[in-house]
């Protein structure tokens, strides 16, 4: 890198700090800008600003993944503000303005955060903004875009991504998530807020708070789904895998009268480190050993296991006398 090359890179750097309301990641990067008067630490604290200043988060059919810290190329609150604002315009756009927006989050680091900072800056473009008042699983989110009425909704997730990412979700009106050419459309629009406009952006605490009505509404559609003559005589163990499925799972089984899971302890309640996990995706290898394990001890006859956001699901059980995961094929022609 030229001399010249890193100069612009300490004053991108510089800039965006003066832009970034948060006290995390603003300490961040001052750090890292003092690491460049030691002769010991420039070149690491260069190459870490290279890679946090590498260009625009970019923003696709999975909305924004990425991980956090200060700088456009991570998830913080100044990418999300801008992110926010871009939904909004492209919702304008299209003939939605002053709709619903349905807003969710999960458990990891600055997950409330982002999706309060999405409510303020929603609500001040003039949209009737809804935010979940705790944790909320990503099809409870989905569900209740159609379920409220919405024209979108959000949920400031990094699925299954390991500990230090976060992310953003976003669905349609109608519950379906972005495809082309909706992605390149916000996108586009989210460029037209860069980071000295972030502290000037309206933004509104008239915002309303969603409770329990959106899981019972979930859980009462779900208990439609499940003939009253089905079997129930099933041992299952369930994981939450460290995320917030452990919630919308239980209730789930109340309501349509299948017995309790067996929870595996360990990882039953949210956790944004997932200290019993390197990779907190149930489908890859050795993720749901602990959930075998107790499946095994309390001959159960199924584990179902959920990534963090519980989009995803997983499912083991014993084949010809041993364990093993379900494939995509048979999970569907399960379901189907």
């Amino acid at each position: 890198m030229t001399v010249k090359t890193n100069v612009k890179l300490i004053e991108e750097a510089r800039a965006w700090l003066a832009a970034d309301p948060d006290a995390d990641t603003r300490r961040h990067l001052q750090q890292q800008l003092l690491q460049l008067e030691s002769p010991t630490l420039r070149e690491d604290a260069l190459a870490q600003l290279r890679a946090q200043f590498s260009g625009f988060l970019e923003f696709g059919t999975a909305g924004l993944r990425g991980k956090t810290g200060p700088g456009p190329s991570c998830m913080n609150r100044v990418v999300v503000g801008a992110a926010a604002a871009g939904i909004g315009a492209w919702l304008d756009e299209h003939g939605h303005a002053g709709g619903k927006v349905l807003i969710g989050y999960d458990g990891r680091w600055k997950s409330d955060e982002f999706a309060l900072e999405t409510a303020e800056i929603l609500a001040g473009q003039g949209f009737e903004a809804l935010l979940t008042v705790d944790m909320t699983a990503t099809p409870l989110v989905a569900f209740g875009t159609r379920h409220f009425g919405c024209v979108a909704g959000i949920v400031v997730t990094a699925s299954h991504n390991p500990p230090q990412d976060n992310g953003y979700k976003v669905y349609l009106g109608d519950g379906s998530q972005i495809i082309p050419p909706t992605d390149g459309q916000i996108a586009a629009h989210i460029q037209n807020f860069p980071p000295e406009t972030l502290r000037s952006m309206k933004r509104s605490q008239d915002y309303a708070l969603v409770g329990d009505e959106l899981q019972d509404a979930y859980t009462s559609h779900a208990a439609t789904l499940v003939p009253d003559d089905a079997p129930r005589d099933v041992v299952w163990v369930h994981t939450a895998m460290h995320g917030v499925g452990s919630k919308p799972m239980r209730a789930v089984a109340r309501a349509t009268s299948f017995p309790a899971a067996i929870e595996v302890p360990e990882q039953a309640e949210p956790d944004a480190d997932f200290p019993t996990v390197a990779f907190p995706n149930p489908e890859e290898k050795g993720a749901i050993d602990l959930a075998v394990a107790l499946a095994k001890s309390q001959n159960a006859d199924v584990v179902i296991a959920n990534d963090p956001d519980a989009d995803r699901c997983a499912v083991a059980t014993h084949i010809d006398g041993r364990w093993r995961m379900l494939t995509a094929e048979e999970r569907a022609a399960l379901v189907g």
